[in-house]
């Protein structure tokens, strides 16, 4: 068939060039969606605060990333639809019937090339930098089109609505932990994040989701002095105890009435003595050790962990009680407590040994392991995944799940894993084996 000579007139070149200019528009389109949407909110806020003007205003078109891929699709669609449409009107002109498959092969494959891959492969590589260049337009793009965004939002979700579907448009905010922890995953098990650079990172996250009763020292565990000893006695305690600071009680353990530091202990004694030449029973027997102790300070059980440490903070304490709903004792938590949620067990000269028995790894690759134990600080030494919701500590989990307090030698499988009772103490359970299954 001849395409020359009527064909080619000015409407052919003038149909050719359009077609060219929206293959151009639907590529800035598709690159500029993209690029916005792979951009990091970081890198862009970095970039923000060195006075890049562009990357200001992708974080503020990212804002409401709904309106911007609607706004972004609508002007993409619009650009496709008009182009394939004028293809085909043009190879119809030129082919005839057979110019219709022509063009949708012709066009497929411009649209492809020069309007998907190429500029998103550009968008991908170069994500910040793209998202700030294309911004100004898409911004005007957006408010172009911001009626009838506006308009299709209300139209989808009411569709999404009829099938049971609710769409948050600030579910992206809630999603930055998970998005975090992801990318803290993934690096790790890539090589790139060492294992106990995640765990900080993550413990961090997590304060502000953890209460004070997770990881307290249960009230059990809790070592007293009793305000009607002897001073000798409350002195030999003091220098034989590993803690700094000590709870007193009177009568009765739920009676606090003051928490006593060594340093203050040992001060007030030591001038006593000076004063008493040097005869210390005569010269600590009428000494009350209440006298130096400071005010204890409560604090509710339900406290989360990243209030707790800016209250020590503000308060310039490190030490604290903790109180159920009804004001009776359950536990104690230091400022070094909410730390090694961050960075792991702190431990010193004092609780080295004590901390090597917590856990240990038999030759078999099974794990003997303290039922004092968090779950989470097992997660963390073994990456774990064994959950902490229904309990805090690995024999509470047993216990739980069982629903039972068992006996030694009983074995259980929960949550893919296998859970063997060694030690048991009245009702507590002082000892397991785990193992996967």
């Amino acid at each position: 068939m001849d395409i020359t000579g009527a064909h080619l007139d000015a409407a052919f070149w003038i149909t050719c060039g359009a077609i060219l200019s929206l293959l151009v528009l639907s590529g800035f389109f598709s690159g500029s969606e993209t690029a916005l949407t792979a951009a990091s909110r970081g890198k862009l806020r970095a970039r923000a605060e060195k006075g890049d003007k562009g990357a200001e205003r992708a974080l503020a078109i990212t804002e409401d990333n709904e309106r911007l891929i609607g706004s972004v699709l609508l002007g993409n669609n619009l650009v496709n639809i008009l182009a394939a449409s004028l293809a085909t009107a043009l190879f119809t002109r030129l082919f005839g019937q057979n110019g219709v498959a022509l063009a949708t092969l012709v066009m497929t494959l411009l649209v492809l090339i020069f309007a998907e891959v190429l500029p998103k492969t550009y968008a991908i590589t170069n994500a910040e930098a793209a998202a700030s260049r294309v911004s100004p337009v898409i911004m005007l793009v957006i408010r172009l089109f911001s009626p009838i965004v506006s308009a299709v939002r209300v139209f989808v979700r009411g569709v999404l609505r009829l099938f049971g579907v609710r769409t948050d448009p600030d579910s992206h905010i809630l999603a930055v932990r998970e998005e975090i922890a992801g990318a803290l995953y993934l690096g790790q098990s890539e090589g790139v994040v060492e294992k106990e650079d995640r765990d900080r990172i993550l413990g961090a996250l997590d304060l502000g989701e953890r209460a004070v009763e997770e990881i307290m020292l249960h009230r059990s565990q809790i070592e007293m002095i009793d305000a009607s000893l002897n001073p000798q006695a409350i002195l030999d305690q003091c220098l034989q105890s590993r803690h700094t600071r000590l709870p007193v009680f009177r009568d009765e353990p739920d009676n606090i009435v003051g928490v006593v530091h060594a340093k203050d202990l040992l001060r007030a004694m030591h001038k006593l003595v000076v004063n008493g030449r040097g005869e210390l029973p005569r010269a600590l027997r009428n000494f009350d050790v209440t006298s130096v102790a400071m005010k204890p300070y409560f604090v509710p059980e339900t406290t989360t962990l990243d209030d707790q440490m800016r209250q020590f903070l503000r308060m310039r304490t490190h030490f604290a009680l903790v109180v159920d709903e009804y004001g009776t004792l359950q536990g104690l938590i230091t400022l070094e407590d909410i730390l090694e949620e961050i960075v792991g067990e702190i431990t010193d000269e004092f609780d080295a040994e004590e901390d090597e028995e917590t856990l240990h790894r038999t030759e078999d690759g099974h794990y003997l392991v303290d039922g004092a134990m968090t779950i989470r600080d097992l997660n963390r030494a073994t990456d774990w995944t064994l959950p902490d919701d229904a309990a805090n500590t690995v024999a509470g989990l047993v216990i739980h799940d069982a629903q039972m307090i068992p006996k030694v030698g009983q074995v259980f499988n929960f949550h893919g894993f296998r859970f063997e009772v060694l030690a048991r103490n009245d009702n507590r359970i002082t000892r397991l084996k785990i193992g996967k299954l």
